[in-house]
């Protein structure tokens, strides 16, 4: 049954002054309607997880646009990326990510054709060294354009990972494997020579030393992506990005040699493990995979004998990560892996970071066809996986893939935050990022926002309670280290909008002293709204309420 309450008295504006002596009186007054009224509670004394930081990823297009564009462009898409200012009405210039991870490239792009790597896919990325054994500061410029605004509007922390060995240390000389005539599959998959095994190390550390000499606040490396992917090519086939597969033996060799590389240097960065392209081998067997089973055999002492037992690095922490594809597109699925997931890691004492999720497929439920599907729809597919990531696996930190990309044909706005066009090409085909082009936000950024802006490192997870949790309603709820501050983010995909009630408890004393919420739907983009609107949730819609204390 809908409620019927009156909210405001809108006035309507007279095309002639006001006598001084006749105070202006409103015209007509309106209500508006909800659908649904309900009450929520959080309870600030049952804490979860700490938070860590949101991020995005500087990997492809970045590097291009830094190089390439003009300052005004570049300027306007660090502004969205990580400015945490709302103007004097109520706008947010961006999302103020709080994380950025920046890809420290193997050396494809001095490759150029003869890398396997299609140009078309702008996937190429240069090597900060050099073949004989110097480095070059200026390379990937574009990339650490960004990194340096990302610093001065305040991003906390900067994560480096890597895709691939510099060429110099890959067995076919290429940043992916090529099939070959090895009669053991993981060794053909694995492209890294056994004898740069440390070389590699040496790199990363490097790299790392570098920029924190330079000023960045690095915590963490990540050494392999998506280790049990097969990355290989048939020889002459083209790739489409930089790769390589490891075994938990070559992780814990290469692991290992980067533990002892960042103490040689004095380095408080540690290492980042995980990275599986989903959740499922952190807790599980992946069939054809010799990456399985991540959690119990990196952090249990006992098993497998402690083969391949990494916990007692000094640079490795109870820290484990994956990817969200694939275990997405169904509110079950979401919710079963992370479950599983958080299980076991709460098993050993880990704790565990979300690193790279995009839209890969197009079949997701909370639409019922994809080409009818908004971007709204696409970017409500995305809060439920940051709802379960963060409310069923208890994730320290979020990051989405990728901050910029074009977009053709039917891709929608699957893979970016920032659509990106180059000049002379809109929706047909991939244009060349080397010249100039235009940006434009999306409804993944702002959604994104919804979190990132205003959940900021060292914020806690706490209890939220719902009359009843389901996919088409949701929300989590954060307090502030100072415990002046609690957020509350719900997402509502119903076609009716909701009125909310919400209480807070466990405040020691403390009360609520201003209210504030951010809405992004169909219409608005992070809006901040007017005091009468406060507690009211549109259909299809992300909402963030912010309550001050004192």
């Amino acid at each position: 049954m809908k409620s019927k309450y009156i909210l405001a008295s809108l006035f309507c504006l007279a095309a002639f002054s006001c006598s001084d002596d006749k105070s202006f009186e409103p015209a007509y007054t309106v209500s508006l309607e909800a659908d649904e009224n309900m009450t929520t509670n959080v309870d600030a004394s049952q804490v979860f997880q700490t938070i860590d930081g949101f991020a995005s990823s500087d990997a492809w297009d970045m590097d291009f646009i830094g190089k390439y564009w003009s300052n005004s462009n570049k300027e306007g898409i660090a502004k969205l990326l990580f400015s945490r200012n709302i103007d004097s009405k109520g706008r947010p210039e961006g999302i103020g990510l709080s994380m950025w991870r920046v890809n420290v490239g193997g050396g494809s792009s001095e490759q150029g054709d003869a890398s396997g790597i299609p140009d078309k896919y702008e996937r190429r990325v240069e090597c900060f060294l050099n073949q004989d054994g110097s480095y070059n500061w200026s390379k990937q410029a574009g990339q650490q354009y960004f990194m340096q605004k990302a610093k001065e509007y305040g991003c906390e922390s900067f994560v480096l990972f890597t895709n691939t060995p510099p060429v110099w240390y890959t067995k076919n000389g290429l940043a992916f494997p090529t099939k070959g005539a090895s009669s053991n599959q993981d060794e053909d998959k694995n492209n890294l020579k056994d004898e740069h095994y440390e070389d590699f190390a040496e790199f990363l550390a490097t790299v790392t030393k570098h920029f924190v000499d330079q000023g960045y606040n690095i915590p963490l490396i990540s050494p392999i992506n998506e280790p049990q992917v097969d990355w290989r090519k048939t020889p002459g086939a083209d790739a489409e990005q930089e790769g390589c597969s490891y075994t938990h033996e070559k992780t814990k060799i290469l692991v290992t040699a980067l533990n002892d590389k960042l103490e040689e240097k004095g380095l408080a960065t540690n290492i980042l493990l995980g990275e599986a392209s989903q959740w499922d081998p952190l807790y599980s067997y992946k069939i054809g995979s010799g990456y399985s089973y991540v959690i119990q055999n990196y952090f249990d002492e006992t098993y497998n004998s402690g083969k391949y037992y990494l916990g007692n690095l000094k640079h490795v922490p109870n820290i484990l990560c994956a990817h969200s594809y694939h275990t997405d597109k169904t509110w079950s699925s979401l919710k079963i892996a992370r479950e599983k997931a958080y299980e076991k890691a709460q098993q050993f004492g880990v704790e565990l970071y979300q690193t790279e999720w995009s839209m890969l497929s197009t079949d997701y439920d909370n639409y019922e066809n994809y080409d009818d599907a908004s971007y709204m729809d696409l970017a409500l597919s995305m809060a439920r996986v940051l709802h379960h990531d963060l409310a069923t696996a208890n994730v320290r930190s979020w990051s989405y893939w990728t901050s910029v990309s074009q977009e053709r044909w039917s891709q929608k706005s699957r893979f970016y935050l920032i659509r990106v066009s180059a000049d002379g090409k809109d929706g047909e085909d991939y244009g060349d990022l080397h010249n100039n082009g235009v940006y434009a936000t999306c409804k993944n950024l702002w959604v994104l926002g919804n979190y990132s802006l205003f959940i900021r490192p060292n914020f806690q997870r706490v209890a939220l309670n719902l009359p009843e949790e389901s996919e088409e309603f949701f929300g989590s709820a954060y307090i502030s280290p100072e415990k002046n501050r609690v957020v509350v983010v719900y997402t509502n995909l119903k076609s009716e909008s909701i009125h909310i009630e919400c209480g807070i408890q466990g405040l020691d004393g403390k009360e609520v002293v201003a209210v504030n919420q951010y809405t992004t739907s169909n219409a608005k983009d992070l809006k901040q709204e007017p005091d009468y609107l406060v507690g009211h949730i549109p259909a299809k819609s992300v909402v963030t309420v912010v309550y001050d204390l004192k």
